[in-house]
């Protein structure tokens, strides 16, 4: 079985318009027209510059649902991770998450750059650049072994702002 990637998630949220809201206008996910007729609680997005058909699926559950245990009480999962193009899009959107009260953190772990963010259900998502192949060096590669502190005006000196990311990795060269 050969995976290529991610082609979808799917998420139970308490307000659907709410979520929406959110992944559209901090993320910049577009909505797709394509919730079955006379169905209604759900909404399917697209992520920018994405291929697939939608990237995420939102099904609305209601206002009386509690948060998630996964992970505090129960197995489940911690996150997905979306990646970016380049560290300037990446420091742009943690310009946006963090003005939405949604950024949680960030992290180097040496091949990849991440945002750490949570949607307005507390459910959280990771948003990564990721060093290029050609651009992968011993330090990089030995630093994956650690969790540092993202310093992304270091990272776009280093690699450039504009430097497309994934390349030869996630991204056929």
């Amino acid at each position: 079985m050969g995976i290529h990637r991610l082609n979808h998630a799917v998420l139970y949220v308490r307000d659907l318009d709410r979520s929406v809201a959110f992944y559209r206008d901090v993320l910049g996910f577009r909505p797709v027209p394509m919730t079955p007729d006379g169905f209604r609680g759900a909404a399917f997005l697209q992520a920018p510059d994405s291929t697939n058909d939608h990237d995420l699926g939102l099904f609305e559950i209601g206002a009386a649902a509690g948060p998630s245990p996964a992970g505090r009480a129960t197995v489940g999962l911690y996150h997905l991770a979306w990646e970016l193009d380049t560290l300037d899009e990446l420091a742009a959107t943690a310009e946006r998450l963090a003005a939405a009260g949604a950024l949680v953190g960030t992290s180097d772990h040496g091949t990849t750059k991440s945002l750490y963010g949570r949607d307005p259900d507390g459910l959280e998502f990771e948003i990564v650049w990721i060093v290029p192949a050609a651009l992968l060096d011993d330090a990089a590669l030995a630093a994956r072994k650690r969790i540092g502190r993202l310093d992304l005006d270091r990272e776009r000196q280093r690699y450039g702002g504009q430097t497309r990311g994934g390349v030869g990795i996630s991204v056929p060269a």
